[in-house]
């Protein structure tokens, strides 16, 4: 059964990102949002984003709420933040595989990558 999953991690910090509002989006004619989480102290979610019927072939986007998280940590931020939510499209081709898509984030940058 396919699935989507992510965590976060604070690479200023050297840890997990707990506390992250997370909103996923399917990019199709438009932009619908079809879940949303926070990150738990481990920087994941309870539960896949998507799993099964509901990870369809397509673009989709996680939007990670990356300024707030820094905000509540205590992080010197600009303002506007340098960096404020974090929009990472991706595509899904196999509704069947795993895809990871983890965010490793510090107030001035952040990188993702496909996982395992």
């Amino acid at each position: 059964m396919g699935r989507l999953t992510t965590h976060v991690l604070d690479t200023s910090l050297g840890a997990p990102g707990a506390g992250i509002d997370i909103a996923v989006f399917r990019v199709e004619a438009g932009r619908t949002q079809v879940a949303s989480a926070v990150t738990n102290v481990d920087g994941r979610t309870e539960r896949p984003l998507l799993e099964g019927p509901a990870l369809q072939r397509g673009v989709y986007e996680i939007v990670f709420g990356a300024a707030a998280y820094f905000a509540r940590t205590g992080a010197k931020l600009s303002d506007p933040p340098f960096v404020g939510d974090v929009v990472l499209r991706f595509g899904v081709a196999a509704t069947d595989a795993h895809y990871h898509v983890p965010l490793l984030m510090t107030p001035w940058s952040y990188s993702t990558y496909r996982g395992s």
